[in-house]
């Protein structure tokens, strides 16, 4: 119970929290009563309120395409690898970067390493467009040759675009995760690893028994709120990386482009907002999920 003293004393407290919780409401609460949008007919004439309840409908947009099995497949196999292959790849470099002991150049490195994930998608598609590009790409005229092998038209072979995209997002998103698992290797007591080492444990033997099953609840966060976002693409990385181009869709086309093209057609918002809470609802249960899992196994790993 608070008392008139307590008010008193923490009246600094709780008025310097009200900025910070108003950006919440209004960023992260006030936008969900557009959920609503999604279950309306909008008539922008009688204004959102008004218009008229049409259900589910704009939901059977999704499920009853011709395309909603490739972009959902596209959507969650992307996201899988991406979160694999980011996770292992971070706590690697993560790991380097802790056995540097000279602190410019750790600080260096790090900056080095989280620079791609600063740079916007749109920067990102020309520098990989000047690497790719058919008549003055680096790898076709530099690259290629050298290994006695014709031009490829990168941008026409849907074949090459899982793996030219993999690397682009590894290239733009390890050094962010990297740097969050560092902190948190930095964070364990010096002392584990001292002792290890008067017990003659190598530096591999001391990763595998102390400074991964230390970090082990950070990386569980890190993967579960990355499988919240699963059904969520890096539209940047999807639509502008392959220069919307048509012939590349099978392979680039995921959930995220497919609505905007869609939006961007049709002018329909009810079904954009209806695939907006589909890939929120289900990454919702998907978070749920994950996290009785983790809590069955390990309650201290867990979120919540």
């Amino acid at each position: 119970m608070y008392t008139k003293a307590k008010w008193k004393k923490y009246a600094p407290l709780f008025l310097l929290m009200i900025p910070g919780l108003a950006y919440l409401i209004i960023n992260n609460y006030l936008p969900m009563f557009g959920m609503i949008i999604a279950f309306k007919d909008i008539n922008y004439a009688k204004g959102i309120l008004g218009s008229d309840w049409i259900g589910f409908k704009n939901f059977e947009y999704l499920f009853k395409t011709t395309d909603a099995y490739i972009i959902t497949r596209n959507t969650i196999l992307y996201n899988v690898l991406f979160i694999l292959i980011n996770t292992v790849g971070a706590i690697a470099t993560a790991i380097l970067l802790n056995e540097v002991r000279k602190k410019f150049f750790q600080r260096f490195y790090q900056s080095i390493i989280i620079l791609p994930h600063l740079i916007s998608m749109v920067i990102v598609s020309y520098l990989v467009y000047a690497m790719l590009s058919s008549d003055t790409g680096f790898i076709n005229n530099t690259v290629l040759p050298i290994f006695g092998m014709d031009n490829i038209s990168w941008y026409s072979e849907k074949q090459y675009w899982p793996y030219i995209l993999t690397i682009v997002n590894i290239w733009k998103g390890v050094g962010f995760l990297s740097v969050v698992y560092l902190a948190s290797i930095i964070s364990i007591d010096p002392e584990y690893y001292e002792a290890a080492t008067l017990d003659g444990a190598s530096r591999w033997q001391q990763i595998r028994t102390i400074t991964l099953p230390l970090i082990m609840p950070v990386i569980t966060m890190m993967t579960l709120l990355a499988i919240g976002r699963i059904f969520y693409s890096d539209f940047g990385l999807f639509y502008q990386v392959p220069m919307d181009s048509g012939v590349l869709a099978e392979t680039t086309n995921v959930i995220d482009t497919y609505v905007y093209r869609a939006l961007m057609n049709l002018g329909d918002v009810g079904m954009s907002s209806a695939a907006g809470v589909y890939q929120s609802i289900v990454g919702f249960v998907l978070v749920i999920v994950s996290n009785y899992i983790v809590r069955k196994y390990n309650k201290e790993n867990a979120l919540f």
